[in-house]
């Protein structure tokens, strides 16, 4: 009878080791990277790094782009005359400098006008007036531009140069600034899809592994063990292999956001510049396999518990 105890005992113990990871043998493979699940957490990770740098570098792009044009106004003067062009443009950057709120107003350069158009119309030629090109008075104004600071705008300016058309900056980019507002939410949503996603992954992983040592778990429980410690073994196991994936997956994540980067900056946009990722936007996206990580260990507690209360 004592021997039999004793052998029963032993048993005991070594199922108890084999589920906590303190013997020989392990109920969850402790072996980094060597099963599937750290390679999708990485995938996800990486992914997820790509999505957050774009909806950053678009956040960006959005906000320098509105406080750089809210107060701008452009005035185009459209007139034939070359010699009356020039002189409407002249007196409406002189009225507009005379106007209460207007910071700065003067006339575009005939060169930089040309280097503006010269994408679509091709190099001009000196004296050629086949195409007249408006001549351009850019100001700045103290506060935003609204519909009724627009339209004084115009009157007075319009008393001095009747050619001239009055627009706010900001108007000619409400196209630009849906398009980036939906491609914001875009990567909102991907971040979403991924962290589901991988809690997915998690999720089966674990049930995979429940489901493979339920025997074990059901003795553990015979001497003693509860749900909250069977939950933390496994819990444990998911944090070891989410940390291993999720610093590759900022790896390649990382490599990719900086290749990209690189790309879009040799474009040398105005828009594509103001996108670029401040050092606040770098730590974010260092925090994304910190939260995969915690995201993996919460989805593996939760499903431990809610599979044992079924299972038991």
């Amino acid at each position: 009878m004592g021997l039999f105890s004793s052998q029963s005992e032993g048993s005991f113990a070594q199922r108890w080791r084999s589920l906590t990871g303190q013997g020989g043998s392990e109920l969850i493979p402790q072996a980094r990277l060597s099963g599937p699940t750290p390679w999708v957490i990485a995938i996800m990770v990486a992914l997820t790094v790509i999505a957050a740098a774009a909806g950053l570098s678009f956040s960006n792009t959005a906000r320098s782009a509105s406080d750089e044009l809210s107060g701008g106004v452009t005035v185009q003067v459209v007139e034939a005359n070359s010699e009356l062009r020039a002189r409407q443009a002249e007196a409406a950057a002189q009225r507009l400098r005379q106007t209460p709120g207007v910071t700065e107003a003067h006339v575009v350069a005939p060169d930089e006008v040309q280097r503006l158009i010269e994408p679509w119309l091709g190099a001009r030629i000196d004296g050629d007036d086949a195409i007249p090109v408006p001549a351009l008075v850019d100001a700045r104004l103290r506060d935003p531009v609204d519909a009724e600071v627009l339209g004084a705008l115009r009157r007075s300016v319009r008393e001095v140069a009747p050619s001239a058309r009055v627009d706010a900056q900001s108007s000619w980019l409400k196209p630009v600034f849906g398009a980036i507002d939906s491609l914001q939410w875009l990567s909102l949503a991907l971040v979403g899809l991924l962290a589901f996603a991988m809690s997915a992954a998690v999720l089966l992983a674990v049930r995979t592994a429940l489901g493979a040592n339920r025997d074990t778990i059901e003795i553990v429980h015979l001497l003693g063990g509860t749900d909250v410690q069977i939950a933390r073994i496994f819990q444990r196991s998911i944090g070891f292999e989410a940390v291993g994936g999720g610093a590759l997956g900022l790896g390649l994540g990382m490599v990719v956001v900086l290749f990209l980067g690189q790309r879009f900056a040799d474009l040398g946009a105005g828009l594509v510049n103001s996108g670029a990722l401040a050092w606040l936007d770098w730590v974010l996206l260092a925090l994304v396999p910190l939260a995969g990580v915690a995201l993996a260990m919460i989805t593996a507690r939760i499903t431990v518990l809610r599979t044992l209360r079924r299972m038991l």
